[in-house]
């Protein structure tokens, strides 16, 4: 499996429940939707929340702000990603979801990566 990892930050016009809201009711479904297509197996948003005990535990490693969420994107492999830059439909799909997600994330500043997981718990 092969992830990508995509660190959020949102507009600054948006507070931060107006940028979870729309990235939960509006992207989400538009993810869903295109992820046959793109070679998606799954989608997970992570939505940061629990500012009071958070502000604690980066105060104790003097940590920068937090993203406001991490979306994670898991693919098969390499190979299944190549297939599916393949399909029919793949450009027009992948230019909605970047067209979207220019409404509501800091594009610039939301750091993005793939990667390979190595459980160690769990």
């Amino acid at each position: 499996m092969i992830k990508l990892t995509f660190c959020l930050r949102r507009l600054p016009h948006l507070s931060r429940a107006e940028f979870q809201s729309y990235w939960r009711e509006t992207h989400a479904p538009l993810v869903a939707a295109r992820a046959k297509t793109l070679g998606i197996v799954k989608y997970e948003q992570v939505h940061a929340g629990f500012d009071e005990m958070s502000a604690g535990i980066r105060a104790s490693r003097n940590a920068p702000e937090p993203y406001d969420g991490i979306a994670e994107i898991w693919f098969e492999s390499e190979a299944s990603m190549a297939a599916a830059g393949q399909n029919p439909g793949a450009a027009e799909a992948a230019r909605d979801l970047l067209e979207d997600e220019r409404r509501f994330i800091d594009l610039e500043n939301s750091p993005l990566w793939f990667n390979r997981v190595h459980t160690i718990v769990g």
